[in-house]
């Protein structure tokens, strides 16, 4: 396993993403983070769940999206103005709880691309809800 880039852990970065944005809803908090992965997980509100129960489909976007953000910080460090190049998501079976689960894998760390995919899940990370593939990028690169 690669280790995260120097000062980055889930504490830290959880920290970080509250300071920087602190108007945000959405309360995802990270597990853990190597140098390119990272496992965040968020309680799912009410307000998140269509009818029958089922965890919408910008909340499971929003999870993988952070979560891809949260393995760049392991791979460069907190870098706020890394950013979404490109997302996309394939659902794979209802989301059902109230608990989600997103695990970012970084398949290619360049200089300012990250490319990774994310797995979600509710209680079983063998049944994914979702499968999202993404592209990250610095503008100012890595050093």
């Amino acid at each position: 396993m690669i280790p995260a880039a120097s000062g980055v852990t889930p504490d830290t970065i959880t920290a970080f993403v509250r300071e920087q944005w602190p108007e945000s809803v959405f309360s995802a908090r990270c597990v853990e983070v190597s140098g390119r992965h990272s496992l965040v997980t968020t309680d799912v509100p009410a307000s998140s769940l269509r009818p029958g129960g089922f965890i919408s489909g910008p909340t499971q976007f929003s999870l993988a999206d952070l979560a891809l953000w949260y393995a760049t910080f392991g791979a460069i460090g907190l870098e706020p103005m890394a950013m979404t190049s490109e997302l996309s998501i394939r659902f794979a079976r209802p989301a059902v709880g109230d608990r989600l689960w997103g695990r970012a894998n970084l398949h290619s760390v360049g200089s300012r691309r990250f490319v990774g995919t994310v797995t979600l899940w509710t209680d079983d990370p063998d049944k994914p809800t979702a499968v999202c593939q993404g592209t990250y990028v610095s503008p100012r690169g890595s050093s």
